[in-house]
């Protein structure tokens, strides 16, 4: 699309939530428009207001605007990072994308970056700003890149950086704005053409979206929601008491093995980028797509904001350990149990080496084994990002570590990519800009409780959640995948794979010593290396 004057051009995937109010402000002061899109406002707002326009933006984005007057091209990528966008500026040309499969069909890009079997192995995912692809990089969130078209350099700045404000020290007042803040997050992102509707788990999350959606009561809402024959992962009984009251037309799919067995080859392929994430979100997707959705709300981002997760406890054993002589990490390389082997990472006095310990794959050493690398190069490619001082180990310190590596680099991407495989886009109100503001404002003391995760959130929806949601172990979103690959004649047959390192993970698998995400990311390396 492009102005009338046709000075801007636009190229634009994702949602503005609030694009109304921005063009209320923009009639306001003599504005015209031709048409009734988010994507003109965006326009307009720039030609107003250039590059502050885009902090002004509520929503999931990445866009390119083309500045003919300026001889400038921008990309733009929501502060939240739900939107991908990849770039590759060599050879005096820009090239960008919402896929990385995209650089290579077009025969722009299509040398692999020797190191992602490194990172790959060792997070479970290739964080950003680092692809399969050599120089082809992620935006980082919240920034934008402003091309020269006159000397083909480009520079990248951020475009929002979250405003200084008090922190909220009493409990009652922060329910009531967390009651107020995710009321109005919910009901912006409700803004459809199309009949929307919402993942409905049975978890605190997606219970509690389904809920606030169902209030708004605008238009019938769909909740799509998967069981299993498994009854360990089965949560049926907890989907229902919250489907029960709420209005609307309600899908169940049952997911079977056959069922990953058949479209285990396409799930592969959809992937974009090597992943140990995002197949339940590819089924989920599927449903709902199949069920005549084009948008759904997921609950995404409540476990990052709320200390959801078992690191939040977990994080203050860094303070002692890091206090250990290094020799007995080197040590922790010769024991046969996980997760005392992963405290072979604090060899590195890195901030990536504290959040492995909590959620890494492979320690280097097994790395470069696989790899048939040396553990110096592993190591040399893992930790060569600037380290970070993120202050003592707390909920805080997690939060960080959940929000920007975790959720990052692996829900948001893999969220996207599985659902926009089958045409859904996915909306995430825990994420909304304001609301996450909200949240990190709270003062730790109240935002995080270590006998009750999400407590904060809990008790300010009391009066509309059912006890059985939040008063029960945490489930998360999960599949019964160490059954069905330990059945699945490729994933678990350890002829397939090279070396007796990885084959002997396989063997351990299938007896039950190993976790399915580390024989699943063994299994993609042998596709792809």
């Amino acid at each position: 699309m492009a102005d009338v004057q046709q000075r801007v051009w636009i190229t634009f995937n994702g949602e503005i939530y609030n694009y109304l109010e921005i063009k209320k402000e923009l009639l306001n002061i003599g504005v015209k428009f031709h048409s009734n899109t988010d994507t003109e406002v965006i326009i307009n707002a720039y030609l107003q207001w250039g590059i502050s326009s885009f902090s002004k933006l509520r929503g999931m984005f990445a866009f390119a605007l083309y500045d003919k007057e300026k001889a400038i091209t921008l990309l733009v990528r929501d502060s939240t990072g739900v939107k991908p966008l990849y770039y590759y500026a060599e050879g005096g040309a820009l090239s960008f994308a919402s896929e990385i499969r995209a650089f290579k069909v077009a025969g722009i890009a299509g040398e692999a970056d020797q190191s992602w079997p490194v990172r790959f192995l060792a997070f479970g995912h290739i964080p950003e700003p680092y692809t399969t692809l050599k120089n082809v990089f992620s935006l980082k969130k919240g920034h934008y890149l402003s091309w020269n078209h006159h000397t083909s350099k480009s520079q990248i700045a951020p475009f929002y950086t979250a405003p200084d404000a008090d922190y909220i020290t009493n409990a009652a007042s922060a329910n009531e704005q967390i009651k107020t803040s995710l009321r109005i997050a919910v009901k912006r992102q409700l803004m459809a053409d199309a009949p929307i509707g919402v993942f409905l788990s049975g978890g605190v999350d997606s219970s509690l979206v389904s809920l606030l959606a169902n209030e708004q009561r605008e238009q019938q809402l769909k909740t799509i929601s998967i069981y299993f024959n498994e009854k360990s992962y089965d949560e049926r009984t907890y989907q229902n008491i919250v489907s029960n009251q709420i209005s609307g037309e309600k899908y169940t799919h049952l997911v079977q093995q056959q069922d990953f067995e058949e479209f285990f080859p396409r799930i592969i392929s959809d992937m974009d980028m090597p992943t140990t994430d995002g197949i339940n979100t590819w089924f989920i997707s599927k449903y709902a797509h199949e069920d005549g959705l084009k948008a759904v709300l997921s609950g995404v981002g409540a476990d990052e904001l709320f200390g959801g997760y078992p690191s939040f406890n977990r994080i203050k054993y860094l303070q002692f350990l890091r206090k250990l002589p290094s020799g007995i990490f080197g040590a922790a390389n010769y024991f046969q149990t996980d997760k005392y082997r992963k405290v072979s990472f604090l060899l590195q006095d890195h901030y990536l080496a504290d959040y492995l310990l909590l959620r890494g794959l492979f320690v280097p050493i097994d790395i470069a084994r696989i790899l048939n690398m040396d553990v110096k190069q592993v190591c040399d490619i893992l930790f060569n990002e600037d380290n970070i001082d993120l202050g003592p180990y707390d909920e805080e310190h997690a939060a960080w570590f959940e929000t920007n590596l975790y959720m990052q680099n692996q829900l948001l991407r893999d969220t996207d990519v599985m659902s926009m495989s089958h045409g859904l886009e996915v909306r995430v109100p825990f994420l909304d800009e304001d609301f996450k503001q909200l949240a990190q404002n709270i003062s730790p003391g109240i935002r995080f409780n270590k006998n009750t995760p999400k407590k904060i959130l809990i008790d300010s929806f009391k009066e509309i959640l059912p006890e059985p949601t939040w008063n029960r172990p945490k489930m998360g979103f999960t599949f019964p995948f160490q059954e069905w690959m330990g059945q699945h004649n490729e994933i678990s047959n350890e002829k397939l794979y090279k070396g007796k390192f990885a084959q002997d993970v396989v063997l351990k698998f299938r007896s039950g010593q190993m976790h399915w995400s580390k024989v699943f990311a063994l299994y993609q390396i042998q596709l792809h290396v």
